[in-house]
């Protein structure tokens, strides 16, 4: 097996607490050499934390021949510019979601992967983590029937720093580009790529102009339908609900559950209901077994083209119809 040498773009919360942890984890696939900050007080904390050299520089971090590829985990607002310049400097890019502000940037980036002949991938693990793997198996095996709905919803009450990157619109704060693209994504995992957005409502905070809480309609083939609801100011949810003409399938815990944390999926069908149990999974770890797949195999890298585009346009079409 090739290992992959890895170097971290920024160091944010979600790098220290699940990914960097799920790279270490996997020795055989990655050697992580580098963490760059534009702070060098930062890359030199996490350096020390996780035993890797630090750069107080983005630029430096990408012009090192000895990393093969980066995980990327800015605020959207800076992908367009750091996820470019590595794909351009050949890295693998492993990038957190939303991977870009609208479909004509994420082309960019696709074409920019294409034409340097490396992988592309947008992080929305949920996809697998085998809870959601088995829902997906069930449904193809006729489990609901046919299906005629779907429903998302993932939200949770405001942060408590009113601060956080997350307002800031600039950037790319806002429920649209973070909360709302898990529903949205399940929808495209679980239903296929026909669905499109037809209609939407969101709520802008009146102080920073960034999206705070809304819902969007999707329409596929033959009637099919499928809503999601997202939010910063939330009571939490983070679940979604397929409806069919012989039963109804519910995932608990959908995208974000802990990796020591087993879930559930409720199966409503002949009029009983069953709970089924799912084992705890880490979906980090999951997910970048199958970053290092598409960097070995070429042939694998279409599939995440085509995901990101497709939600990227869907992403930028709910913030068009509501600005």
């Amino acid at each position: 097996m090739k290992k992959m040498r890895v170097g971290i773009l920024g160091c944010a919360n979600i790098a220290q607490r699940s990914v960097i942890p799920a790279i270490l984890s996997l020795p055989e696939h990655y050697e992580l050499v580098a963490i760059a900050s534009r702070s060098a007080d930062k890359a030199t904390k996490f350096a020390v934390e996780f035993g890797c050299e630090a750069i107080a520089s983005y630029d430096s971090l990408l012009q090192r021949p000895d990393i093969d590829a980066v995980y990327v985990p800015l605020p959207t607002g800076l992908h367009k510019e750091w996820i470019n310049n590595a794909l351009l400097a050949g890295k693998h890019v492993y990038a957190e979601k939303s991977i870009a502000f609208s479909l004509s940037d994420a082309e960019e980036m696709i074409n920019n992967a294409c034409n340097h002949h490396v992988a592309l991938m947008e992080g929305f693990m949920f996809q697998y983590h085998s809870q959601n793997i088995k829902a997906k198996k069930m449904l193809e095996d006729g489990a609901v029937g046919e299906i005629r709905h779907f429903s998302g919803s993932f939200g949770f009450p405001p942060f408590p720093d009113a601060g956080n990157f997350r307002y800031d619109k600039e950037i790319g704060g806002g429920a649209i580009y973070d909360a709302c693209g898990y529903p949205v994504r399940a929808a495209y995992f679980l239903l296929g790529d026909a669905l499109k957005v037809q209609g939407a409502s969101v709520y802008y905070d009146k102080k920073h102009k960034s999206s705070l809480y809304g819902s969007a309609y999707l329409r596929g083939d033959n009637g099919l339908g499928a809503s999601v609801s997202f939010g910063f100011d939330n009571y939490y949810q983070c679940n979604y609900q397929i409806w069919g003409s012989k039963g109804k399938l519910t995932a608990n815990k959908a995208f974000t559950p802990k990796a020591d944390q087993a879930t559930t999926l409720t199966w409503e069908h002949d009029y009983q209901v069953e709970t089924i149990n799912c084992e705890p999974d880490d979906h980090f770890v999951n997910a970048l077994i199958e970053f290092h797949d598409i960097i070995v195999n070429p042939a694998l890298r279409k599939k995440h083209f085509s995901e990101i585009s497709r939600q990227s346009e869907a992403l930028e079409t709910i913030a068009k119809l509501t600005l």
